[in-house]
């Protein structure tokens, strides 16, 4: 049976590197959207404007199906890459990891930027704590006023979490349902005569 959860992190954590006088602040959200990945790359280039570097990378989706790695300016595969790593080494999604690097002015060489990168990640993931999340689908419901108490007995009866609702001239509402249990709810109403059930998408 495919698996319907997925594992991210808590909440924001730091960790810290230092090597002959650099130092790598890392910084590790969890995230939903790139808006909001847009949002924390720009507060933390506001917040260190003094900083040689602010590489990154950021994994998004059950499946890690997007995802980026960025050097900012450090030699290529030393620094977005590593921390990329940790993501994937930690088996974690929907989340961005930052990389601050304040220069010491000693250059650390390709293998030495690549092991501070990866610690500094490490540690920020580590000084945190990873929760499992369960994958939902969310769908949208349309049905006439006769159908509201055979609708809202599903919704009942499987515990399912009603999003919103707009119930004018004739009635909508959205729901989220556990992805493994989608294809059962899907199936009871369709088999309600009337009611129109449509996929939005998958959190």
């Amino acid at each position: 049976m495919f698996s319907d959860t997925y594992h991210t992190l808590n909440q924001p954590g730091e960790g810290l590197y230092k090597d002959k006088g650099s130092k790598f602040i890392a910084y590790a959200h969890p995230v939903k959207n790139e808006e909001e990945i847009k949002g924390i790359l720009d507060d933390l280039r506001k917040k260190h404007y003094d900083a040689r570097h602010h590489c990154y990378a950021w994994a998004l989706g059950p499946t890690r199906d997007a995802f980026r790695i960025n050097d900012d300016g450090e030699p290529s595969g030393t620094a977005g890459k590593p921390i990329y790593g940790q993501i994937l080494s930690h088996d974690i999604t929907n989340v961005l990891i930052v990389v601050v690097r304040y220069f010491g002015g000693t250059k650390l060489g390709v293998r030495g930027l690549i092991n501070a990168y990866k610690a500094a990640a490490a540690e920020a993931i580590e000084n945190n704590a990873i929760v499992e999340m369960l994958i939902r689908e969310v769908y949208e419901l349309q049905f006439e006023y006769p159908l509201m108490n055979d609708v809202m007995k599903v919704l009942k009866d499987h515990d399912l979490n009603q999003l919103s609702h707009d119930f004018a001239l004739s009635c909508k509402l959205t729901f989220e349902v556990r992805k493994n249990k989608a294809d059962e709810i899907k199936g009871i109403f369709q088999a309600i005569y009337g009611v129109k059930i449509t996929y939005l998408h998958t959190l």
